[in-house]
């Protein structure tokens, strides 16, 4: 066999031996050999990387296309800024946390406190999530304490089932207890060794505290990380329609 077949056969076996499934509730998956499209959701700047930055660093570390699509810019989320400018000034650090996660965003045009969820808004968030092609999609878990964490939740979900239950779809957790309730995961994806990267792209959102909040995510990681026997976690629930897709694993 000639060297460079013989490469080209290691690596695809090195990734097909990195994503077999991790459910706790299912089967371990088979997964094609080939890039996937990863497509992260949150209501705001920030929630992505707070609620599964890890994960998706480990799915950029692995070579998946990754995109982080943020309902709105935050335009709501610095006192004493009028909206615009703060629009402005999340946006930039959203894109500074894409590029530390190996990851691309997006946003939804919605205004943050303002989202709206009706049959328009429905057909918009449809396209525009088609239009990225998802093998997975991660949302918010619908019951939730803000508004905007309902809203998108409840956005992927109806685009999920315009598009057939096409692609998986899991949930996440943000401030559990504060913002997130009643989450009893399904699945577990161990973050150790993304822990660096995961805090670094959250206090990238250096207008919104991360020294306060990053504290309450990281103790929500280690809780995770006891219930499945690894230093951090990052936990979630898959819908239980859903294909089992293959989640990163150690």
């Amino acid at each position: 066999m000639p060297l460079y077949a013989r490469r080209r056969l290691l690596q695809q076996a090195a990734l097909a031996a990195s994503l077999p499934g991790t459910g706790l509730l299912a089967a371990e998956a088979t997964v094609p050999v080939r890039k996937q499209r990863v497509v992260v959701t949150g209501g705001h700047p920030g929630d992505p990387e707070y609620g599964c930055g890890g994960t998706v660093a480990r799915y950029s570390e692995l070579g998946h296309e990754v995109v982080l699509l943020y309902l709105n810019r935050g335009e709501g989320g610095i006192a004493g800024k009028p909206p615009q400018e703060a629009g402005e000034i999340r946006s930039a650090e959203a894109r500074k946390a894409c590029e530390i996660l190996g990851a691309r965003p997006v946003f939804a045009g919605h205004i943050d406190g303002h989202s709206v969820v009706d049959q328009r808004h429905y057909a918009e968030f449809h396209e525009l999530l088609a239009a990225q092609k998802p093998d997975v999609v991660f949302a918010q878990w619908p019951i939730d304490g803000h508004a905007d964490h309902r809203a998108i939740s409840s956005l992927v979900y109806e685009a999920w089932l315009r598009m057939h239950k096409s692609f998986a779809l899991y949930y996440y957790e943000v401030s559990t207890g504060e913002d997130t309730l009643q989450f009893a995961p399904t699945h577990y994806v161990d973050i150790s060794a993304q822990v660096a990267r995961k805090q670094t792209a959250c206090f990238a959102h250096a207008s919104q505290a991360p020294e306060k909040f990053y504290a309450v995510q990281e103790q929500i990681a280690k809780f995770r990380g006891v219930e499945s026997g690894h230093l951090q976690a990052e936990a979630f629930i898959r819908h239980v329609q859903s294909p089992d897709f293959a989640l990163p694993r150690a």
